[in-house]
């Protein structure tokens, strides 16, 4: 099982995708980073260890569009869609 602790935060990668479905509506939809109730450090971290995983990145797409920017290994975006094949992985 994939756990990131941040401070008192702890974010696992089905809990992520379960808030995913929740903020976006279904999969391969964009979610905003900021709805995911993180602060700013947590959301660059938890994000950018899953963009750095092969085997996880490959579902996340991260897009710029309105709203509050986040560093994510360098790139600014705003948002996240996550594909459903994810759950391969789940």
């Amino acid at each position: 099982m994939l756990l990131w602790v941040l401070g008192e935060t702890k974010m696992n990668l089905s809990e992520v995708v379960k808030k995913y479905l929740v903020i976006s509506g279904g999969y391969g939809r964009p979610a905003a980073l900021a709805d995911f109730g993180l602060d700013r450090a947590q959301t660059e971290s938890v994000f950018g260890t899953f963009d750095e995983d092969y085997h996880i990145s490959r579902y996340f797409h991260f897009t710029r569009a309105t709203g509050t920017r986040y560093s994510i290994n360098g790139f600014d975006h705003t948002h996240v869609s996550i594909d459903a094949e994810i759950q391969d992985v789940l």
